[in-house]
């Protein structure tokens, strides 16, 4: 392997490793929000399907780490899921948490989006083709999300209004 190809492989390992703790971050984050969304079923139940979703895309992760004989970075993984934690209760006591939320679970989306590109794109430098349907299943699960959020994003905002107006907070 050439001097190119090994530090391409390296990004590409690094990207892997990075974005298998950015899922357990994703992980972290929807699970706190859902156990406070009783009075917003719809949105709990996507971000349920979502969370399993996230689970498999770290199983295919730690799949392609394995077949370079690597595994996900325990430290990463557990940096990651903290930031998690402490990203979905830092909106909590916020007075429109669930409007906050919603945009940050937007943003979040479209990062791990443009993270599985870059990955496909790292995947086709090393000449890592055995990735590509992997990778391209995890990236239309995160662009599903994110056109989900997209879809709902007025009905969350009216619904959270009208909550609002009659004292009901997102979870209880």
């Amino acid at each position: 392997m050439s001097g190119t190809s090994e530090k391409a492989q390296s990004i590409y390992l690094t990207g892997l490793r990075n974005q298998h703790a950015v899922e357990n971050q994703a992980i972290e984050l929807l699970e706190r929000q859902i156990g406070r969304l009783e009075n917003y079923p719809e949105m709990a139940d996507r971000m349920r399907r979502h969370v399993a979703e996230s689970q498999q895309q770290a199983r295919r992760l730690e799949e392609l780490l394995g077949q370079f004989g690597t595994t996900e970075s325990g430290i990463k993984d557990t940096m990651m899921s903290f930031m998690g934690n402490v990203a979905a209760l830092a909106h909590t006591p916020a007075s429109d948490e669930v409007i906050k939320n919603t945009l940050a679970n937007f943003a979040f989306e479209h990062f791990e989006i443009a993270a599985y590109k870059s990955l496909l794109t790292l995947a086709d430098l090393t000449g890592h083709a055995a990735a590509e349907a992997a990778l391209r299943q995890s990236l239309a699960e995160e662009e599903a999300m994110a056109a989900w959020i997209d879809d709902h994003l007025a009905e969350t905002t009216r619904t959270f209004v009208s909550r609002s107006e009659a004292g009901v907070t997102a979870g209880r």
